[in-house]
């Protein structure tokens, strides 16, 4: 049997900083799969670093945030024929050395998607985020009745029934809401215990006002929103 082909999507915005050690982690400890970085419109030299380096690198001339991103390399994995591709961030936070484990477990289990979970044998930590993650377990849950540690985990790998989806359809962004979506129309989730680690470099986009806001509208687009959606 021919071994199954694996590409990283990296959707990469103002990353100047972290995007060599990204790109030298997956080189080095995922050797046998490939990547793609997508330059979301940064302002940066995260586009002239990936160029230096001989990265391979897609270029968007605008900013369109990561599920524009995310559909982009989502549909260069769908073009190019691949088996399975890896949501992989790039700021570092995200170690390439789970990522043979997590295709492993797509292969021996069959599932659609496999996520790289924070809590699929560790406790959550008490805080004001991980009772959004939790709210957002709950609503998950209540609307699939399959219980996921670590909705909003950015670590996720989609195998080639499931890459489709993402590259074609436009309300489809790399969230738990969509995660929501696609077990109710019946594609397989798995979740493995990973470790993460901290932004070294560059700040997130989600301060605590926007945490919670994310956390709120994630949990009502699981339980009104995506609920009303059919499958096409």
């Amino acid at each position: 049997m021919n071994a199954k082909r694996v590409i990283a999507v990296v959707p990469a915005y103002n990353e100047e900083d972290n995007i060599i050690s990204t790109i030298e982690d997956l080189r080095s400890n995922a050797p046998n799969i490939d990547y793609v970085v997508v330059n979301d419109g940064s302002k940066d030299r995260t586009l002239q670093i990936c160029r230096d380096n001989g990265y391979r690198c897609l270029n968007l001339p605008v900013n369109l945030g990561l599920a524009g991103a995310f559909q982009t390399g989502m549909r260069y994995a769908y073009e190019h024929d691949y088996d399975y591709a890896i949501q992989f961030d790039a700021d570092g936070q995200h170690s390439a050395a789970y990522i043979c484990e997590m295709v492993g477990i797509a292969e021996s289990t069959g599932a659609n998607i496999v996520i790289g979970s924070r809590f699929a044998t560790s406790k959550k930590p008490v805080s004001a985020r991980m009772a959004g993650s939790a709210l957002i377990s709950a609503m998950i849950f209540l609307t699939t009745h399959n219980r996921i540690q670590d909705p909003t985990s950015g670590m996720r790998l989609f195998d080639k029934t499931v890459i489709p989806i993402f590259a074609s359809g436009l309300d489809f962004g790399p969230e738990p809401d969509t995660i929501s979506l696609l077990i109710r129309w019946g594609y397989g989730v798995e979740e493995t215990q990973v470790e993460m680690r901290e932004r070294v470099a560059g700040e997130s986009y989600l301060n605590f006002t926007k945490s919670v806001t994310y956390m709120l509208r994630m949990s009502v687009s699981i339980l009104l929103v995506q609920w009303f959606r059919r499958k096409k």
